[in-house]
């Protein structure tokens, strides 16, 4: 039986469409159709029919059956391929989507230690919000994300990666009293914050909602450094991860503010697809885990700002597939 036609197989299987299928494998549509059709009067069924709606093709009955059989017979063959083989022979592109968040921390150490262990292997990376990195996951024109998560669908795997408490602060010229301050207090002054369609944005802004009765002004930017910068020159209160700010506090570039509320602290997660099984992409994930596990203070670990990072508290490793 063709590897190769059991690859198309499961690829058209997960894209319900043979030209996306072929762009994926770098072939034509007619030979997708032709390898299917090759293993169909192999195994003397129909594995897909042409139904109405967006997707143009479906498993039949019996290839929703044999599909199982199909990823497990691919799984086998890249276990045998990983044991027959170095790992540092291990060669290919992995597209990777970070947050931000995340380039603040622990990607440095990761990247270096991704080179060490696969110096063949080519790293696309692309930064972005959770919710854009999630809907390229889902287009599958990346491979794998660092983002906040987990990602609730029953096609994705999620490996816990690490948690970010967030801080309110501000430049040392705004006049803010020293003192406990009521969310409300904070409107004098625009808040700088995250992107408007990030999670930790819609929880701000319906947090005001709720307790101020007083017009709120947001910059929201989906970058981090720009709101620290601003923060940094009087424009206005922001939130951001302690661990992106701590150095900047102890030499006095802003100050912490202590506000009655803060934000949830940010759950960042490794979401991959299950499917079709991808072993660079597992690996790199698990990387990510034990990275971010094993992070710890350095003075070569800066950020954009300048200073140290702190190594963020670790949640238990978890997966949602």
């Amino acid at each position: 039986m063709n590897i190769n036609n059991l690859k198309t197989y499961v690829w058209v299987a997960s894209l319900g469409s043979f030209r996306k299928a072929a762009e994926i494998l770098h072939t034509t549509q007619p030979a997708v159709s032709n390898r299917i059709a090759s293993l169909e009067s192999e195994l003397g069924v129909i594995l897909f029919e042409r139904v109405p709606g967006p997707a143009p093709i479906a498993l039949t009955a019996k290839g929703v059956e044999l599909l199982p059989f199909a990823e497990k017979i691919l799984l086998l063959q890249e276990e045998i391929k990983q044991r027959g083989m170095n790992k540092n022979k291990d060669s290919g592109i992995i597209r990777i989507g970070v947050s931000e968040t995340i380039v603040h921390s622990w990607l440095p150490a990761f990247l270096q230690t991704l080179n060490i262990e696969m110096p063949n292997l080519e790293v696309e990376l692309t930064v972005d919000v959770t919710t854009e990195l999630s809907k390229a996951l889902a287009a599958r024109t990346i491979d794998l994300a660092f983002l906040m998560g987990p990602v609730l669908e029953p096609t994705t795997v999620n490996l816990a990666l690490c948690n970010f408490p967030l801080v309110w602060v501000a430049g040392a010229g705004l006049d803010i009293p020293d003192r406990r301050l009521e969310l409300d207090e904070l409107t004098q002054w625009p808040i700088l914050t995250y992107a408007r369609n990030t999670k930790p944005f819609r929880e701000i802004k319906d947090r005001f909602r709720e307790e101020s009765s007083k017009s709120v002004r947001f910059i929201s930017s989906s970058s981090l450094a720009a709101c620290f910068r601003l923060a940094v020159d009087n424009v206005g209160v922001a939130t951001l991860p302690k661990s992106m700010v701590q150095q900047a506090l102890a030499h006095q570039v802003v100050k912490a503010l202590d506000v009655a509320w803060t934000p949830t602290e940010l759950n960042f997660t490794a979401t991959y697809l299950a499917s079709p099984y991808n072993s660079l992409v597992e690996s790199s994930a698990r990387l990510a885990v034990r990275t971010a596990n094993n992070y710890i203070d350095s003075d070569i670990n800066e950020i954009i700002i300048g200073g140290p990072l702190t190594r963020p508290r670790q949640p238990a490793e978890s997966e949602a597939s």
